[in-house]
């Protein structure tokens, strides 16, 4: 499981037979049922990739509780929505299918970590039941799962759902940063349409705020 680096950094604190205890007991090839359990009670997951190139990415991914999927033991799924449109994470997977989740309960204080191969695919009718909205549908086939040390896990108690995550049967918000006048231009055809719908239904629309590309960010020539 360990690499050479790895191993010289255990070697040098003195770890390497904890890091071989461990590695026997407590790294699992699958999922178990309490750590699926534990995934279907989180609303979020951060998800770290790595492209053709060896470039990393960490991102952060929200959803209802239980947005994670265990489906089989050796099987995790989850949404990917709606977002800033750049698709680095998707795009990671897709030239190297390399992926691992972490799991943390900030209110009561926990850590797993699950790592495997993905495969992105188009969401059919079932995933479209599962995740309302979801624009592509993440399946990691699992090849280790185990639990982190959870002592320096920061308690925090969640105050309200985020409005944004799909809900069948709510009308999800537009993004407050869409709406900016110098980035709803370059949205794309789909936003565009599902903006200018929602004016012409005399649908609610937030008040344009955040940050996006500013003019002249986009490659133009100003």
């Amino acid at each position: 499981m360990f690499t050479e680096s790895q191993e010289r950094f255990q070697e040098r604190f003195d770890t390497g037979r904890l890091a071989r205890v461990i590695e026997r007991n407590i790294v699992a090839p699958t999922v178990s049922e309490d750590w699926a359990a534990f995934i279907h009670r989180q609303d979020m997951v951060f998800v770290a990739s790595v492209d053709a190139r060896g470039r990393p990415a960490c991102s952060y991914k929200g959803g209802a509780r239980g947005f994670v999927r265990v489906l089989r033991p050796d099987l995790v799924a989850f949404p990917l929505y709606d977002g800033n449109g750049l698709f680095v994470t998707a795009g990671n997977m897709a030239e190297t299918g390399m992926l691992e989740l972490l799991f943390v309960d900030f209110e009561e204080p926990q850590r797993l970590r699950v790592g495997g191969t993905a495969r992105i695919a188009d969401p059919d009718t079932e995933d479209l039941a599962r995740w309302p909205e979801a624009r592509l549908v993440v399946k990691v086939s699992v090849e280790h799962c185990y639990v982190n040390c959870k002592r320096y896990v920061h308690r925090r108690t969640q105050t309200e759902p985020s409005p944004y995550v799909p809900r069948d049967g709510v009308d999800t918000p537009v993004a407050p940063w869409k709406l900016l006048p110098h980035v709803e231009p370059h949205l794309s055809a789909a936003d565009r349409d599902e903006i200018a719908r929602r004016r012409a239904e005399g649908r609610p629309l937030p008040e344009p705020e955040g940050s996006g590309p500013r003019p002249g960010e986009d490659g133009e020539k100003r």
